[in-house]
């Protein structure tokens, strides 16, 4: 399983990314976090945002459709998508996150 780190400009921005990876069943769960400060260099000047932080949990086998998915709905030229591995956890919520992802594929959301 993984923890996918991302951003968004903005509270509805991140909102919108969120829900369609859960609707669509490429992630269990979805946190989108504001108030977030990102410093960053961009065509060689350094920028400074306010941002929200999205943090969704999922299988790997999601990785290149959660690519393809933040990359049609998010407004930046480059997004941040990450992939961190979970090395452990809860048992009973890694089982939930499991299922979750499995299920909603099955369904075709």
């Amino acid at each position: 399983m993984n923890l996918v780190l991302s951003t968004a400009g903005s509270l509805t921005e991140g909102k919108k990314i969120a829900r369609r990876l859960v609707e669509e069943g490429l992630a269990a769960c979805v946190n989108v976090i504001p108030g977030v400060f990102s410093f960053f260099s961009w065509e060689g000047k350094l920028c400074q945002e306010r941002e929200v932080l999205i943090l969704a949990k999922t299988r790997k086998s999601n990785n290149s459709k959660i690519i393809r998915k933040i990359k049609e709905l998010h407004s930046y030229e480059v997004p941040e998508v990450l992939f961190l591995p979970l090395v452990g956890g809860e048992e009973k919520y890694l089982q939930w996150v499991r299922q979750s992802v499995k299920k909603r594929n099955k369904k075709n959301y």
